[in-house]
């Protein structure tokens, strides 16, 4: 599978190139997208913190500490961001304890197919949320931000949809087959 960041990364910087980056005061909106996504981000990492210290499976452990790593970037950057642009940040959750997934009764504790699926949706989501910041943004700088936010969450969402799919555990909707057609064969 190609290397998303690495893409974006050339991308953006022919684009940059191309384009006189003014560092114009970000407008309201570009302000309300940085800080819904931080929001966002903040409390997400405590999901994903939960995730990794309840998990067994290898895989899912993964995908929780690559997600933990993108979001802890994501935060950097959205942080210094709106500390350098005078916005106010969104609160955020403490971070939670490292623990023994085995002490946690069966339960109580989410499954490794529950973990996955939800990680998959923050993928989702987020990628969703910086597709429509990017749309939204008049300084190329932010846009790119969010665009290679994007990417990230993106190139995270096929990781967890092919151990997903491995394992048995992607949910997948009916397939449509319109009124007439034969059916295929399975």
């Amino acid at each position: 599978m190609p290397n998303f960041t690495q893409l974006f990364e050339s991308a953006s910087n022919v684009f940059q190139t191309l384009t006189d980056n003014k560092k114009d005061p970000l407008h309201v909106g570009e302000a309300m997208s940085c800080w819904t996504y931080l929001a966002f981000v903040n409390n997400i990492m405590t999901y994903e913190e939960i995730g990794l210290y309840t998990t067994t499976d290898p895989g899912v452990k993964e995908l929780y500490q690559e997600g933990l790593k993108i979001a802890t970037s994501h935060k950097k950057q959205l942080t210094e961001l709106m500390r350098e642009e005078g916005v106010s940040l969104p609160t955020s959750p403490e971070s939670k304890p490292n623990s023994d997934p085995s002490a946690i009764p069966v339960g109580a504790r989410f499954t490794d197919f529950e973990l996955a699926n939800t990680i998959n949706i923050n993928f989702v989501a987020a990628a969703d949320m910086c597709a429509a910041a990017a749309s939204q943004c008049l300084r190329t700088d932010i846009g790119l931000m969010f665009i290679k936010f994007q990417t990230e969450k993106l190139a995270m969402g096929y990781k967890a949809k092919e151990l997903m799919n491995k394992k048995g555990w992607l949910i997948k909707p009916p397939y449509f087959q319109p009124q007439g057609t034969p059916h295929p064969k399975k």
